[in-house]
């Protein structure tokens, strides 16, 4: 029986654009998108996640990438100000968890995120008060789909993966979840009315 419903946060509880905050300090398309993938698409934003470098550092050999002066000022205020503009709540999703919280699902979050998260979450994720565990993958160093950080979520809170439910938007990381005996939903499409179908078809409480 599904007692728990494991949510990841990135295109399902909220909605994220990478390159949305380049666009609040500069109306240059083309400088935009290149400071956005020195920063949003790089080797050092998944080591982020993963909770191994700094911010100072991962910075650092980003604006290394950069040539001039310009999009080295512009990446700063793209990586110290991304959280407040990237994520914004997920029409519908509120709902969603409110309803399963009221049903008696134990309601959890795994999410690759780096350590900037672990400041503002609760300003970003929606019914954050519905929650009773928050697993980011920099807190433990490592990213889903590795089994590692399943098996962190289920030891940090005692819960058996038979009686879990993940969803995701990644496939990989959903069948990362069931190589762990949890099974879970590729939210890939985004449809939030037919995740509730789904949800309503579990052998839950």
């Amino acid at each position: 029986m599904i007692k728990n419903i494991v949510f990841d946060m990135g295109n399902v509880l909220v909605d994220y654009v990478g390159d949305k905050v380049c666009r609040v300090f500069t109306q240059d398309e083309q400088l935009a998108k290149e400071v956005a993938t020195a920063v949003f698409v790089s080797p050092e934003w998944i080591l982020l996640d993963m909770g191994v470098i700094s911010e100072e550092e991962g910075l650092r050999k980003m604006r290394s990438r950069l040539d001039t002066e310009e999009k080295r000022q512009l990446a700063d205020q793209c990586f110290w100000h991304w959280h407040e503009y990237n994520m914004t709540a997920k029409p519908g999703m509120e709902k969603v968890v409110r309803e399963l919280k009221n049903s008696g699902y134990g309601i959890y979050l795994c999410s690759n995120a780096s350590v900037r998260l672990l400041s503002c979450y609760k300003n970003i994720i929606p019914a954050i008060e519905c929650f009773d565990g928050i697993l980011f993958s920099a807190d433990v160093k490592c990213l889903k789909p590795q089994k590692e950080i399943y098996i962190h979520l289920f030891n940090r809170f005692a819960l058996k993966p038979e009686e879990c439910f993940f969803i995701d938007d990644l496939e990989v990381n959903v069948q990362g979840g069931r190589d762990c005996g949890m099974e879970g939903y590729c939210f890939e499409d985004g449809d939030v009315s037919r995740l509730k179908e789904v949800l309503k078809g579990l052998s839950g409480r």
